[in-house]
């Protein structure tokens, strides 16, 4: 090897990157902790950007559809159609989760009223169907007295417990208080800079490609902007179709509840249709919530609604969802299902909402590389 000047770099460069990773993986602790700090610093900017790429997929859509033709014709308009835009987008958001709430927690309030004042009831049916089951089947009784507890112990611990828990319970309280008023102000910040970044969009993706193409390498940079347009393409459409989707199972479920006139049909929809933007497994949340309430009301009727949701769940989760969020990313179904069970496994709800979209990255890349090394090798086509 000649021992030019950009050999010289070359190899400078790999000594202190291997000394480097040496040292990091000697302090490993305090990369951790470094990284930590960073992060949680830069958190609130992160979010802020997360915040805008939600908020920019509807807000185009509106934008698009309202100014698409009226712009060029007026300059006071094309000056004012982001903030507009935005504006429109903000209220449609707002006003979604202020129908959720307005719909579900008053029920919940409500069942939980009529649960208080109908639970001696509620008890002395339970203590008289069991007494009637101990009567008919004794050998459940001598089961049952094998493992009968000291309830009096257990009572006199969990005081004690309580009593020398004080001064921990009241650290808690502050800590727990500190933490909320940390993620409120994180969500503000983070809102704000959102507000930054959907008014000079444009201006900051031109500065952005600008400093790629002045720091790379041309052909590097083609192929960063390639993936990054790649990638904004495919997480719009996974939010897109994930809205859609959530909006067809509520459908599904208010139609299906409507005819066979199980109660709370409109609150529950809705429920499960918030509750399933979350993929997948999300609905569940909403089930769990809707049969409490119907149980309350008639317990039969909430037996039905749990058989009902897992016949309309396993249509959703194996015909809709593949077809809508699947086929609008490009994704095949049976990737959508891997990619959410290791995204929820991984990172637990962020990780479903990421997994997705990256893995159809992921796969539109590889796609596109074994199609061109196909081409390079001169494969025929009939052996594929």
């Amino acid at each position: 090897m000649d021992l030019n000047k950009s050999n010289i770099k070359k190899i400078l460069g790999i000594i202190t990157f291997t000394v480097l990773l040496y040292v990091g993986l000697q302090h490993i602790n305090l990369v951790g902790q470094s990284v930590s700090s960073i992060f949680s610093l830069i958190f609130p900017f992160v979010l802020g950007a997360g915040i805008a790429f939600i908020i920019n997929v509807p807000m185009s859509a509106i934008e698009y559809m309202i100014f698409k033709r009226k712009v060029s014709k007026n300059a006071k308009l094309q000056k004012m159609k982001r903030p507009i835009s935005f504006l429109i987008t903000i209220i449609i958001v707002v006003g979604v989760i202020l129908l959720v709430c307005f719909l579900v927690i008053p029920e919940i309030g409500r069942t939980i009223i009529l649960i208080k004042d109908q639970l001696p009831a509620f008890y002395d049916r339970i203590l008289e169907e069991s007494t009637v089951l101990v009567n008919k089947y004794p050998d459940i009784a001598n089961y049952i007295n094998k493992y009968n507890m000291d309830w009096e112990g257990v009572l006199s611990k969990v005081s004690e417990f309580l009593a020398n828990s004080g001064p921990n319970l009241l650290q808690s309280t502050f800590s727990f208080a500190t933490s909320i008023l940390g993620g409120v102000f994180n969500f503000l910040l983070g809102f704000v800079f959102a507000i930054y970044i959907l008014l000079q969009k444009e201006k900051l993706g031109q500065e952005s490609r600008k400093l790629v193409y002045a720091y790379l390498p041309e052909k590097a940079a083609d192929k960063i902007v390639s993936i990054c347009t790649l990638s904004s393409s495919i997480f719009a459409k996974f939010l897109s179709g994930q809205c859609l989707e959530a909006v067809i199972l509520g459908s599904m479920f208010f139609l299906v509840m409507s005819l066979f006139q199980l109660p709370y049909a409109l609150m529950i929809s809705v429920l499960i249709a918030f509750t399933a933007l979350i993929p997948i497994f999300g609905a569940f949340i909403g089930c769990v919530i809707g049969a409490f309430l119907i149980l309350i009301v008639n317990p039969v009727m909430a037996l039905w609604f749990i058989v009902m949701f897992l016949v309309l769940q396993q249509i959703e989760g194996n015909l809709i969802y593949p077809r809508v969020v699947g086929g609008s990313i490009g994704l095949p179904g049976i990737w959508v299902l891997v990619a959410v069970t290791i995204g929820g496994s991984t990172m637990g709800i962020p990780g479903m909402l990421i997994f997705i979209p990256m893995s159809s990255v992921l796969y539109t890349l590889l796609r596109e590389a074994v199609n061109t090394r196909i081409v390079q090798r001169k494969i025929p086509k009939e052996k594929m």
